[in-house]
């Protein structure tokens, strides 16, 4: 049998080798654009937007167009091809999502794929791209906002009004109309209509209890833990709601830091919130308000926003520190300041929580003007001054359930707290970076101790700086 002996390999030139080499480099090229790796997908359902998120370890390009009728958006992406992660986007859409109906995915053409968002409502979408920043790779973000967003001072108005005594309810007694530009004002006209009281009875329940139900109310404890009369004036009364806008840290793609055990920033400041939110929904003119009500991310500059929105009297954000060793220990109380920090770990702490939009993902080319304006407005001294004293309540009172990093209130340039109309502080309830601290914050009994020592230190301050006749505009 004839055997054909190879023939000997031809020695590349230097040129040809360098040219070889080329097409190599180029091939590469295209496989890496057109070969990037999906490394998680992500849905961030709530009220306020829904934010849809395909992380992987190279940039893609996409193309989005909507349509209107049905609402719906229509995204190519460039680069990828259809894998089992990005199936699992459809998965990842729950029946109670506010905005999205459904997800469907495929294949429109070699090396791109479509998604189409089916939407329950009209949207303004926003889309865009984060460079590599903390533990994620490469993210595209796709931002759902409703077209016809809620305002949140009627929401809140609707909420309290819906929980009238069940003797309101049954009486039938109807509130007068909403004539008033102030919906504050409105709340109130409603809340002192009672069936059986005369417009000269009405005048009286300002300063006394009108019923034996008030008047029980009136003398039970103000811990928090039952409704109470809040401390605010010399008669122990103020004559409108007051919202006290509660922020709990960080959130969604933000978790804030992360202790030793695996515990998450952002999801125990969220359970402390809802606590103190409770205790404060259980005084009789009083309501709270959660710049985040569940586990998505919100920018810095529209936490200030929506306190500023809903006419917040206090502003309360709600952190658990976490340093560089396992060491410090304690909590701390922060306001705003106008002169620079006031120690060198104020300045990192500040810097850290500043830092939070990074790593949540902002579209900076979506800021407008106004919401420039809102990032560089410096707060007046009046509020830095009721921060202060606010500050020093809250502290005086968190002293007596744990202990204290430092035994004042601290400043520092935290952006979070440049409301320049709203008494506003910043709240580090441990370190969650030391083992100890960590366990506490998982603990039920901390949680309920701390939001206590928070709704005294609100009872408290307020015994000492009544609120004042609602004349801003929002």
């Amino acid at each position: 049998m004839n055997e054909t002996l190879p023939r000997p390999a031809k020695k590349l030139s230097r040129r040809q080798a360098m040219q070889l080499g080329g097409v190599v480099l180029l091939l590469g090229v295209q496989h890496i654009a057109r070969g990037a790796t999906i490394v998680a997908v992500r849905v961030w359902p709530s009220k306020d937007y829904t934010r849809l998120t395909i992380e992987s370890d190279a940039e893609i390009k996409t193309r989005q167009f909507f349509v209107s009728d049905p609402p719906r958006l229509a995204v190519d992406i460039e680069g990828i091809d259809l894998i089992p992660a990005l199936r699992e986007l459809v998965a990842k859409v729950k029946p109670d999502d506010p905005n999205i109906l459904g997800i469907r995915v495929g294949q429109n053409a070699p090396g791109v794929l479509r998604l189409v968002i089916d939407l329950k409502r009209a949207i303004l979408p926003q889309v865009f791209t984060l460079a590599p920043i903390a533990a994620y790779q490469y993210r595209w973000v796709c931002d759902l906002y409703p077209a016809q967003a809620a305002d949140p001072l009627e929401a809140l108005i609707a909420e309290r009004l819906a929980e009238k005594s069940p003797a309101e309810k049954s009486s039938g007694a109807q509130a007068p109309r909403a004539t008033s530009a102030d919906p504050l004002g409105e709340l109130m006209a409603q809340q002192a209509v009672k069936p059986a009281a005369s417009a000269e009875k009405r005048a009286d329940a300002s300063s006394s209890p009108s019923s034996a139900a008030e008047k029980k109310r009136a003398t039970e404890s103000s811990s928090g833990k039952a409704p109470a009369e809040p401390l605010f004036a010399g008669n122990g009364k103020t004559d409108r709601l007051v919202i006290v806008a509660l922020d709990p840290g960080h959130g969604g793609e933000d978790p804030g830091a992360i202790g030793p055990g695996g515990t998450r920033e952002k999801d125990v400041v969220l359970q402390i919130a809802h606590r103190l939110r409770d205790r404060i929904n259980q005084q009789t003119n009083m309501r709270a308000y959660l710049t985040r009500d569940a586990d998505f991310f919100v920018p810095l500059h529209i936490r200030v926003q929506k306190a500023r929105r809903v006419q917040a009297d206090l502003f309360i954000s709600i952190h658990a520190d976490a340093f560089f060793t396992a060491r410090p220990q304690g909590a701390s109380v922060f306001a705003l300041s106008d002169k620079g920090a006031s120690s060198s770990a104020a300045r990192w702490m500040a810097d850290k929580e500043n830092s939070a939009d990074l790593v949540g993902g902002l579209n900076v080319k979506a800021k407008d003007a106004q919401v420039q304006k809102a990032l560089l407005d410096m707060s007046t001294t009046a509020q830095i001054n009721d921060s202060l004293k606010l500050g020093g309540a809250m502290l005086g009172e968190i002293g007596s359930v744990g202990k204290l990093h430092k035994p004042r209130v601290e400043q520092a340039g935290f952006a979070v707290l440049k409301a320049p109309d709203i008494p506003s502080i910043l709240v580090e309830t441990a370190f969650i970076s030391n083992p100890d601290e960590e366990t506490k914050l998982r603990s039920d009994d901390y949680q309920e101790q701390l939001a206590d020592a928070l709704m005294r230190g609100i009872h408290r301050y307020f015994s000492r700086n009544p609120p004042l006749a609602r004349n801003r505009q929002v």
